[in-house]
């Protein structure tokens, strides 16, 4: 790896997919959280696997469209307008999608819920990393204070 302080391209593309992947298997374990627990309520014990196999491929290619088209709002430093617009979008396609490949038996009322339920998601994971920067920006400032005050010791 080079010495320089910039991150290379391929560092930059690198940090994107592995928060994709993130995103991904994030999203993929509430999303099934919430299948599951309307196919227990329904008591039914087993998971289509088909469905899973949708589950995880919406959730990869919405990743995507998160972060490449839509501003990867869920890492937002604040909720604008485009934020939401995005977390809308995107639970709109994913209501739809659950729909459309029948995850809850075409059941407009468990779709519309799975919708609000994407919805709070979003905005936990938006709180979730806002909370993580501010935490991490005391670590580095207490780092750099520590920094300074052996600096100045071994001068």
């Amino acid at each position: 790896m080079k010495d320089n302080k910039k991150p290379t391209l391929w560092e930059l593309y690198l940090t994107k997919e592995i928060g994709i992947e993130f995103k991904a298997c994030l999203y993929f374990f509430a999303l099934l959280f919430f299948y599951c627990v309307y196919r227990i309520i329904n008591g039914i014990y087993d998971a289509s696997i088909l469905h899973m196999t949708e589950l995880i491929f919406t959730c990869y290619i919405i990743g995507y469209i998160q972060v490449y088209l839509l501003w990867n709002f869920d890492e937002a430093d604040k909720l604008g307008a485009k934020e939401v617009f995005g977390m809308v979008l995107c639970t709109i396609v994913y209501t739809f999608l659950s729909f459309l490949f029948n995850w809850f038996d075409k059941n407009i009322l468990v779709s519309l819920l799975f919708g609000a339920y994407i919805l709070l998601s979003y905005f936990c994971v938006y709180l979730i990393y806002k909370y993580k920067r501010i935490i991490d920006d005391k670590k580095l400032n207490e780092d750099l204070e520590l920094f300074k005050t052996q600096h100045k010791k071994s001068e």
